[in-house]
This record gives C-alpha cells, sequence and structure tokens, in this order.
C-alpha cells in the first residue's frame, strides 16, 4: 500500500521529494455504546483497516488535499492563514479542525502541507473513518514539526476538533481507540477519567465479522446530538435527588429507585440506556477475563436490545442484520456498533460458521432492504504510525 500511495502522491502532486507515509487504524466499538459522553465505560479497539497518509511540508502558507476515496473531487486547497470550517472544503475540514486544534492549543504549523489520504474503512460505515483521518493527521503533524505531544494527547484534539471545528458533540472514545490501539487488545476506558487498561481478545476458535449495512450516515445531521442533551436533560433532572456527574456512576438499582425524578418517559429510557450499558459493559470485560466468550456475546445481544428498544438509534437495517445474525448457529453475539442511524453491526462468530453467516445474513438483508451489506473478517490492530 505504501508504494500505491507514494505513486499516487507523485501523480498529483509532481514527485515524492521529502514526502512522508503513514497510516492510522479504524475502530470497532465491542460493548459500551454512547456511554462515552455519559461518564462510562467503553470497550473498543483498532484494526488493521484505516487510512494511510502521504505528507511533506512546503515552502509558503498553503494546503493541499487529495482523498484517493473522493477522486472526483480532486485536490482541494486551502491556507493556514484562513482555516475555518467550510461545507464547500467537503471531507478536508477534518484535517483542516486537527490543524486548527493543533494552533488553539499553542502548536502552530509554520508552513503548509501537501497531504493525500487513502482509506480502507467503508465510508459512512460508523467505523470511525473521521476519527482515523484526525488522529492520522495529528500524527503527522507531530512528527513533520517536531510538537511535544502524547498519543492520548492527540485522541483530546481529535474531539476538541470535531466537537469545536465540526460541530459534532462527540464523545472520546473514537479517537482514543485509534491513537492508544494494540495489536490483539481492545481498550477498557473509563470516560470519566481517561482511565483505562488493555485486556486481551482472545476468541478460541471464533472471529470479529463487521457487516456495513451501506446506509449512509453524516454524525451531524444524526439525531445524535439530540440524544446527546436528552442524556443531559435526564442528568440535570437526576442530579436534584442524586449527588452524581454523570449517569456513568449510577447502578442499575440507583437508577430504578430515582429513575422517577426523571419528568418525561423518553428521557428515563435514554438514561436508562445509558446507566445499564455501562453496568453491561464492565460485566463484558470481566467475562472476557474469565475466558467466558458465551457471556459476553450475551451481553452483545442485550446491548442491540437497550440501543433498538430504550436509545431508538438502530433503524430497520441495523436490527435486520443484528436479527439475522441470531439465527445462525455459531453466532456467540451481535449487536449495532457506533453511533448507529446506519452503519455497521459487530458480531463474534465461530471460524467454522463464517460462511454461512455472510450467506444467510447477506440473503436476508438484500431481500428485506433491497441492496447489499458487506462483510468483513477484521483483525485488531495497533495505533497510527510511520511506514
Amino acid at each position: 500500500m505504501k508504494e500505491i500511495v507514494l505513486q499516487k502522491f507523485a501523480e498529483i502532486y509532481g514527485d515524492t521529494e521529502g514526502a512522508q507515509v503513514y497510516f492510522a487504524p479504524g475502530r470497532v466499538n465491542m460493548i459500551g455504546e454512547h456511554t462515552d459522553y455519559n461518564g462510562g465505560h467503553v470497550f473498543p479497539c483498532a484494526l488493521t483497516i484505516g487510512t494511510y497518509g502521504v505528507a511533506r511540508k512546503r515552502r509558503d502558507r498553503k494546503l493541499r488535499f487529495y482523498s484517493m476515496n473522493f477522486e472526483r473531487i480532486g485536490v482541494l486547497e486551502s491556507s493556514l492563514d484562513n482555516i475555518s470550517p467550510d461545507p464547500w472544503a467537503d471531507w478536508t475540514n477534518y484535517p483542516k479542525g486537527i490543524i486548527w486544534a493543533f494552533g488553539e492549543k499553542g502548536m502552530e504549523i509554520p508552513t503548509g502541507l501537501d497531504i493525500l489520504l487513502s482509506g480502507n474503512i467503508p465510508n459512512g460505515s460508523g467505523l470511525s473513518s473521521s476519527a482515523s483521518v484526525e488522529v492520522l493527521t495529528g500524527f503527522i503533524l507531530r512528527d513533520l514539526f517536531g510538537f511535544d505531544v502524547s498519543n492520548q494527547e492527540l485522541a483530546l484534539i481529535g474531539q476538541y476538533s470535531e466537537n469545536h471545528f465540526n460541530g459534532v458533540n462527540c464523545g472520546i472514545m473514537d479517537q482514543f481507540a485509534i491513537a492508544m490501539g494494540k495489536k490483539g487488545h481492545a481498550i477498557f476506558l473509563d470516560t470519566a477519567d481517561l482511565s483505562y487498561e488493555y485486556a486481551p481478545i482472545q476468541l478460541e476458535n471464533a472471529k470479529i465479522v463487521i457487516a456495513c449495512s451501506n446506509k449512509k450516515r453524516g454524525l451531524g445531521d444524526s439525531k445524535y446530538n439530540e440524544r446527546r442533551s436528552e442524556c443531559e436533560e435526564a442528568l440535570a433532572e437526576l442530579q436534584k435527588v442524586c449527588h452524581i456527574s454523570s449517569l456513568g456512576e449510577l447502578t442499575e438499582e440507583e437508577f430504578e429507585q430515582h429513575r422517577g425524578s426523571i419528568d418525561s418517559e423518553v428521557r428515563q429510557r435514554r438514561a436508562k440506556h445509558a446507566v445499564y450499558e455501562n453496568r453491561r459493559t464492565i460485566q463484558a470485560v470481566q467475562a472476557l477475563k474469565s475466558n467466558d466468550v458465551t457471556a459476553f456475546g450475551q451481553l452483545m445481544n442485550a446491548s442491540h436490545v437497550s440501543l433498538r428498544d430504550d436509545y431508538e438509534v438502530t433503524g430497520v437495517e441495523l436490527d435486520t442484520l443484528v436479527e439475522e445474525a441470531w439465527k445462525v448457529e455459531g453466532v456467540i453475539g451481535s449487536r449495532m456498533t457506533g453511533a448507529g442511524f446506519g452503519g455497521c453491526t459487530v458480531s463474534i462468530v465461530k471460524e467454522e460458521a463464517i460462511d454461512d453467516f455472510i450467506t444467510r445474513v447477506g440473503a436476508a438483508y438484500q431481500d428485506r432492504i433491497g441492496y447489499a451489506a458487506d462483510f468483513y473478517v477484521v483483525e485488531i490492530g495497533d495505533g497510527p504510525c510511520k511506514l
């Protein structure tokens, strides 16, 4: 892949003199959905698919961006002297947001850049192609300009950029999972204080299979921000009777004791999901540590039901993929992953059942939805690197 992106860089920008090649992964969250902005736990892992980038410094203030995934757009130009969100800037608002965020954190970028990206994360899949681009850009800036920032700080800069430049009120999970990825491990992250531990994913004779619904979604125009504000309102109502700073601090019993203080039935369900999903995530990691993959799978299934019924972020596409997966023998667990409203499901499938799983779930999905889903048998990879 390194040779392919370098060759394209030379074709677009004339030569490869001074160009460096980088990679940042995508991520999948095994369990712990919509908990990251509610002070709860998440359990994501980095993937071996992700975003490749070629970059070099310029002598002027010009920024030039090209994506092999959006070749019809061509080269998009900007300037360090005019960094602001622009709908006409398309995907380049993500790397531009990181350049802006570095400046906001006191790390001014002194010269322009030529950048080429190529990702093999399905666009709009919910596997965090945007966060992958953000972490990759931060990694490039650190390497090319010698900034003293840790990978964890790169994750926080990515979140800051997405919140304040791109206008998506996302939590920290996506950027953290990508920046801090470790091969063969998922990250058990407490989003309240960013304490974390690596937990080995040992799936005896089973693999992680991602099914992409191919229903495109954009976080900014989805109901993501609406769900977040519903949880914030529910938290404010609970704080009148509980001394808590986030929903993630509550046990299921404490929530049931005080749920009546939430004035709306809808907000009660939103808060219930946040509380119960957080406890499921803690239980799921304990199950993995005990080599109880079956219990882990059952918690994945319960997570999807909660996301469907209490949080209402699944939709017919994701529900079809999951409900058909549950019917296949050899499926240990299956759930939607990511923000929802389209995107992907993640399933743990016994190796001998993978072909049957893809055939049967794919056929049922095509029959009901009218277009095909794509399936990826994935491996857990490391964080960003220079190639």
